[in-house]
């Protein structure tokens, strides 16, 4: 089974929140994991935010990029483009998705078109679960 995690999902690996556990029960049972390389910069931003609100300190800012970058390296990186802009076309037109998310999907479909099909998307946004869903996908959980 392969993975998809959106930046909601990655962070959850690296920082304890509401969704960790089932980020990781999921991410155990996974063969392969895949992401979007926007995600790396969506991530370093995020943990950099929560290090400037006080929810981090600055070692933990250090470790947790450590680690994930030692992960990142062995993810399925999904570059952007003009495959993945492609779809994003269409998929704008049908649901009402941030950029973001609209990359992170279209990053799905694009892998899932390599032929690989036993795909879990997951995310922690309502409208990118239920157009993940309604584009064929398994996904984690819906918020």
């Amino acid at each position: 089974m392969i993975l998809y995690l959106d930046t909601s999902a990655l962070v959850k690996r690296y920082v304890i929140e509401e969704g960790t556990t089932m980020v990781d029960r999921i991410w155990q049972k996974a063969t392969y994991i895949a992401t979007s390389v926007v995600t790396y910069a969506e991530s370093v931003a995020t943990f950099g935010r929560k290090t400037r609100e006080g929810l981090l300190n600055n070692d933990d800012f250090k470790r947790i990029i450590t680690f994930m970058e030692a992960d990142y390296k062995h993810f399925i990186r999904i570059p952007v483009s003009e495959r993945v802009n492609e779809i994003i076309k269409g998929l704008v037109e049908k649901y009402p998705l941030r950029g973001f998310d609209a990359i992170h999907l279209a990053s799905a479909i694009l892998l899932s078109e390599g032929g690989l099909k036993d795909i879990i998307f997951l995310c922690f946004d309502k409208l990118l679960s239920e157009a993940a869903l309604s584009e064929g996908f398994k996904i984690g959980c819906r918020v």
